[in-house]
């Protein structure tokens, strides 16, 4: 599986990561209570006060700051959501067992690929504009701006048990999800289901060794 190498994927981190980070002292109730737009906000603003923390700068706290941010990841996006559509149709042909390890390697996968880009952040600023609702989903439409070039950007959320979930996000019409199902699939049409996570392996290990 080759990564597509537009300039984007370098920003993913700071735009997958910005939704991810939770609202701090509030309850567990105010994400679902909470519009999408303000939500987005808010958690933009936090992520960015993270990474402008003078405390957590600097080589020496890389690791904590990985660290504190897979814990944040790991509650707010719905991986599991996020790997039933990046498999698509092949996801019901794989065992519970399977399915698992699967959406255990591919939350790994865009750890190690995305968090490790959070420090490419260089003052990029989000302007968010409107959301468009559907049940209990939500498009939290927004444009990411730098050195006075805008680019959109499109957060897709779940409401599930009363919380807002991430399951994809768009740049430049491009979605994330879509992006792996891509590779997902031209993988899966010359290996089985076996040799995907065998990839997927491989790539998990020389990421954290990395």
């Amino acid at each position: 599986m080759k990564n597509s190498n537009r300039w984007y994927l370098k920003f993913f981190a700071v735009i997958i990561l910005a939704i991810a980070i939770p609202l701090l002292c509030r309850g567990g109730s105010h994400a679902a209570t909470t519009d999408p737009v303000s939500f987005m906000k808010e958690t933009v603003d936090d992520i960015i006060s993270i990474l402008q923390d003078e405390k957590l700068a600097g080589p020496a706290h890389k690791s904590e700051r990985k660290n504190r941010v897979v814990t944040i990841v790991e509650k707010k996006f719905d991986f599991r959501e996020m790997s039933m559509r990046a498999l698509a149709r092949h996801w019901k042909d794989q065992s519970p067992q399977d399915q698992d390890r699967f959406v255990s390697l591919f939350r790994t996968l865009l750890e190690n690929t995305y968090i490790a880009k959070i420090e490419t952040y260089s003052g990029e600023k989000v302007i968010f504009k409107k959301a468009a609702l559907q049940g209990n989903k939500a498009i939290v439409y927004s444009e990411l701006i730098r050195k006075n070039v805008e680019t959109p950007v499109n957060y897709m959320l779940k409401n599930t048990n009363d919380r807002w979930m991430v399951y994809d996000v768009e740049v430049e019409g491009v979605s994330l999800v879509n992006n792996y199902r891509t590779q997902f699939a031209s993988v899966l049409g010359k290996e089985n289901f076996a040799g995907l996570i065998a990839r997927l392996e491989e790539k998990v290990s020389k990421g954290a060794a990395e």
